[in-house]
């Protein structure tokens, strides 16, 4: 794409929510701020355990190795001195140890609007959209059907206005009225133009990857070699567990490594399913699997940014079914952070359920893959708000509810409410009132009582009667209510009319030149 015009130009971006003028007065919610986690994190592991899961992952590599279905990654792996046998790839721990320690613990990622950069390890937690579900519901349907741009674009909207929500995943919902072959295009288009927050491109094949770089390089108004000095947008893979890595993936995943982009390995295992029904078992195949990826991009470009992901979970061993936000999957989660720790390599989850509807069903299978996300030390949540039935389906009421959810989380980790002097203690606050009064009326209440506690924005903590007189209105019903009226006040953040055109006539190019190769 070297014909592309590289000039710089002036960046602008949108302030803290995207509804940030007409819209900003649908919710009160809490700024961009994206937390950090000063917790201690959950270990379950005791230092033998650590070291029998790295041994068996090791092994994995040594003994069984990974088949890796890209003839260009094999050559690669050949010429640093892998064992390759056909399509498997065999690794020793050493050489293994030897190429992860030249990846960075944490790194940045910047999208158009600077204010929007986000960091990826160290303490930092950033949460992200649900995405790439095939299927939408939401209350005014009452089922769930195939995606369209338009439902992508008010999910996107979602994903823009809350303030919990610090990048833009895959698509939310995979609009299926879009052919294969130009879907990223506009797509993307979208994504660029509706949010100002960071970016992922799907590794599928080398056309979709170079047209999303170009097309985020173009809303930057930046250079060639500034892209590829510092992180700007990322992607995520999966390995094709158990224990492949296919080719369009390892495709996309050489070609960001290469330029320096942000890239993150999710192996999808499921225990009893496409790995061993025990979660160690499970947790050393994943390890393994992202491992090997992870050594690949280093040998291309030593220091690329890397993160771990994990998607361990386990089947419903009556029907096969996948399950989320169980016991299995929190601990799996936590074994996988500490994991990420002994490797020093930044680590992402998921906030997952396998519900069909926002229900209570929905929200605690959530709560507990995204409690297990805190509680391991993860940096980076992916479908942190709107996933339901698996990744099957996308809703906006959910996408609403989880947010209530990240709100909580993001309040729960202010220090703020555990400072502890003397102020705080309130030594003199409790003599004024002594055995006998309240705390409601004394000026200690009345300096600090707006900003004393958190605020829902969704959550109804009137009493029945109150509920009641008020319409007796479900959670999901007013998640329904608060969707429609922050997609109706929506302002979009703004950008400068010559990259809009700019990015508009690149889509049309590449529109007329087929986008995308495809079977269809």
């Amino acid at each position: 794409m070297a014909d592309t015009p590289t000039k710089r130009r002036s960046r602008t971006g949108g302030r803290a929510g995207a509804a940030h003028r007409r819209g900003s007065a649908v919710i009160e919610q809490m700024p961009w701020k994206p937390p950090i986690n000063l917790d201690r994190p959950t270990e379950p592991l005791g230092p033998e355990g650590v070291a029998a899961i790295h041994d068996g992952a090791m092994r994995i590599l040594e003994e069984i190795g990974i088949e890796f279905l890209n003839h260009e990654a094999l050559g690669i792996l050949r010429k640093a001195g892998c064992i390759v046998d056909g399509e498997n790839v065999r690794m020793g721990r050493e050489f293994v140890m030897e190429w992860i320690a030249k990846a960075p613990s944490d790194f940045t990622i910047t999208p158009r609007n600077p204010a929007r950069r986000i960091t990826i390890g160290g303490k930092n937690l950033v949460f992200g959209n649900v995405s790439s579900p095939p299927n939408y519901w939401d209350m005014s349907l009452g089922t769930k059907v195939p995606g369209t741009r338009e439902m992508c674009r008010n999910l996107l909207k979602l994903t823009q206005y809350f303030n919990c929500i610090h990048f833009a995943g895959g698509y939310p919902v995979e609009p299926v009225d879009l052919h294969p072959s130009v879907r990223h295009l506009d797509v993307l288009f979208d994504k660029l133009t509706l949010t100002d927050k960071v970016m992922h491109a799907y590794s599928l094949g080398k056309e979709r990857v170079e047209d999303v770089m170009e097309m985020v390089r173009i809303s930057q108004g930046i250079s060639h070699e500034e892209f590829d000095a510092t992180p700007r947008m990322y992607t995520n893979i999966n390995s094709t567990s158990p224990l492949k890595h296919d080719i369009p993936m390892l495709d996309g995943w050489m070609r960001l490594a290469r330029r320096g982009q942000g890239l993150v390995v999710t192996p999808f295992t499921l225990a009893g399913a496409m790995a061993p029904v025990t979660m160690a078992g499970a947790v050393a195949q994943s390890l393994a699997e992202a491992l090997c990826a992870v050594v690949l991009a280093q040998i291309i470009r030593p220091g690329a940014p890397v993160a771990i992901g994990t998607f361990t979970s386990n089947v419903d061993m009556k029907s096969g079914a996948p399950a989320f936000g169980t016991p299995e999957y929190m601990r799996a989660t936590q074994m996988t952070g500490q994991l990420c720790r002994f490797y020093g390599l930044p680590m992402r989850s998921s906030g997952v359920c396998a519900a069909n509807v926002p229900d209570g069903q929905a929200m605690w299978e959530t709560s507990n893959s995204l409690w297990a996300a805190v509680q391991s030390g993860t940096h980076m949540v992916y479908h942190a708000a709107g996933w339901l039935e698996g990744g099957l389906i996308a809703s906006p009421e959910k996408f609403i509810m989880d947010c209530e959810v990240l709100q909580q989380i993001q309040r729960y980790m202010d220090p703020q409410i555990t400072e502890a002097g003397p102020d705080e203690i309130a030594l003199d606050a409790v003599k004024s009132v002594g055995n006998a009064g309240h705390f409601f009326g004394i000026q200690h209440t009345q300096d600090r009582y707006a900003k004393a506690f958190y605020q829902p924005f969704l959550s109804d903590w009137k009493n029945y009667e109150g509920w009641e007189a008020a319409g007796g209105i479900w959670t999901p019903e007013r998640a329904h209510l608060m969707f429609k009226e922050i997609v109706a006040r929506f302002d979009a953040p703004p950008m400068d009319p010559a990259i809009r055109e700019e990015l508009s006539a690149f889509v049309d190019r590449r529109k007329a030149e087929g986008g995308a190769p495809t079977d269809f």
